[in-house]
């Protein structure tokens, strides 16, 4: 007859200690023991569930009542009282959970405490470590345990020049600055050691100047798209029309402001709606804001077409009388519009952070473009808009109502910046001056660009948006603004209508 022994139990002694640093010792004990209750047993401690008796026994209180943290069976706890725990305990009981939940069934809770490892650098979690690498697989997971394993061998004073050349050739993998410290604090290195550690220091700083160059760029798109949304508007008025208009931020601002309201409504009348409040917001900025564009256009431009500079004291004057009506309608405190679930968070992709904002706009700024690309080719809106672009005169002449294509035309582009508004208020405050913060901007990318080239209107922006973006670590946000005017100015002397400007009699003439 085959004689099945019962499983040991942990030892537990070192809990029933007035020792802080015996308690310490217990936890890590524990930890590494591999014990399948350790985790429980660490968790009710971290809780403040864990009971010490008389007899110097280890409990856990429990809904119903105690139960043995040795044996996990109920039972009774003599004059049982909570364990006694400093800060440093707590610090250890933390990386002990880290450790244990390497061994989890759960993966995203095997990836976090293999992190939490990596950056603990707790010796004590080596032997569990190579117990979890070995039964590891995913392969994401697996990586991120033998970075926690490498950085824990470098960090301990007695391991091999061996095991610590395989370790700085995980973490020059990984790159990033933390393992670039773990490798500039090696204790006692070898000069083996020291000449792979200082190659791999080497080779992470030259990335982190390339990933630091990536992430700019990506900032600089970010940018370039919330300047061609602001713009793309601007850029149909401005060279169809010749019309500037300095309300056109306000524009930007009434779409954001309808952003808020139709957001407003969602979480009053339909809250499970409100991930999909910006798609709802979209379509209906681009309505009011086109809305009222064609009225500024009916009501006051039509009378003043010709004359730029009674235009531009015009629709600037129109501008402060939009932005008191606001705060008159809702104050002038910055209203909150949040974000959709769909659009927090960001995501590491290597040495860059990409903001699910940010990628968002980049992608709607796209998107935009493209409707608006299409409505010019496709449609006879877009058709009579680029015949009275090139001829205004021969356009009429041949049939095409310019006035009402100027109406539309007006109409189009303030819904365009309508858009724009949405988009601006997941990332810039809502408040009556929004507008002013894009309409000098809109005005520099429609001109670089070149008028009424959406094209040159798109690389403007992105030009403009990166340049400004690797300026200011250097010369700080406003030289570097100061910066880009002066070349943007120097540029325009040389090209006076930008970079790509549109052909046509009229425009030639």
């Amino acid at each position: 007859m085959m004689c099945v022994s019962a499983r040991a139990e942990p030892d537990l002694s070192q809990f029933a200690s007035t020792s802080f640093s015996q308690i310490q010792q217990g936890v890590g004990s524990l930890a590494a023991s591999g014990d399948p209750r350790a985790g429980d047993i660490l968790a009710a401690l971290q809780a403040g569930r864990l009971l010490v008796g008389t007899d110097k026994q280890i409990y856990i209180k429990t809904d119903t009542g105690t139960v043995s943290a040795a044996t996990g069976q109920p039972t009774e706890a003599p004059g049982a009282r909570p364990l006694r725990v400093n800060n440093n305990v707590r610090v250890a009981v933390d990386t002990a959970l880290g450790i244990v939940r390497l061994l989890s069934t759960d993966p995203a809770q095997r990836a976090a405490a293999a992190e939490a490892v990596f950056h603990s650098r707790d010796t004590s979690a080596i032997a569990v470590l190579d117990k979890a690498i070995a039964q590891e697989t995913v392969p994401g997971i697996k990586r991120t345990m033998q970075e926690a394993r490498a950085a824990s061998l470098l960090g301990t004073d007695g391991s091999s020049d061996a095991d610590r050349l395989a370790s700085i050739a995980i973490l020059s993998n990984r790159g990033d600055m933390e393992s670039r410290s773990f490798m500039s604090s090696i204790p006692n290195p070898s000069p083996p050691v020291a000449a792979a550690a200082g190659k791999a220091i080497d080779s992470i700083d030259l990335w982190q100047k390339v990933w630091t160059v990536v992430q700019g760029a990506f900032y600089g798109v970010s940018l370039g798209s919330v300047l061609l949304l602001a713009a793309a508007g601007l850029a149909i008025t401005f060279g169809v029309m010749g019309v500037i208009n300095m309300a056109h931020g306000e524009m930007v601002m009434l779409g954001a402001y309808t952003t808020f309201v139709v957001q407003e409504a969602i979480r009053n009348y339909a809250p499970g709606l409100f991930g999909a409040s910006l798609f709802i917001a979209v379509p209906m900025a681009f309505l009011v804001s086109g809305v009222v564009g064609v009225a500024i256009e009916r009501c006051l431009i039509r009378f003043l077409y010709g004359r730029p500079l009674e235009t531009l004291l015009a629709t600037w004057g129109l501008s402060l009388v939009l932005q008191q009506a606001v705060r008159s309608i809702f104050g002038a405190d910055n209203r909150n519009v949040g974000s959709p679930a769909w659009m927090s968070g960001a995501e590491q992709v290597g040495g860059v952070l990409i903001t699910n904002n940010r990628l968002a706009i980049i992608i709607f700024a796209v998107l935009v473009l493209a409707a608006l690309m299409a409505v010019l080719r496709y449609t006879s809106l877009g058709l009579r808009m680029r015949a009275v672009t090139q001829n205004r005169r021969m356009a009429a002449a041949m049939g095409i109502r310019t006035p009402w294509v100027d109406a539309m035309t007006f109409g189009l582009g303030s819904g365009i910046a309508g858009m724009a508004g949405v988009a601006l208020s997941q990332i810039d405050n809502v408040s009556p001056n929004l507008g002013q913060g894009y309409i000098i901007d809109s005005f520099m990318v429609v001109v670089f660009g070149g008028v009424g080239n959406l094209w040159g209107t798109a690389l403007g922006a992105l030009v403009l948006g990166v340049v400004n973006k690797f300026l200011e670590p250097i010369a700080g946000a406003v030289l570097g603004k100061i910066v880009v005017l002066v070349l943007l100015i120097a540029f325009i002397q040389r090209r006076p209508r930008g970079m790509f400007p549109l052909k046509g009699r009229a425009v030639e003439a």
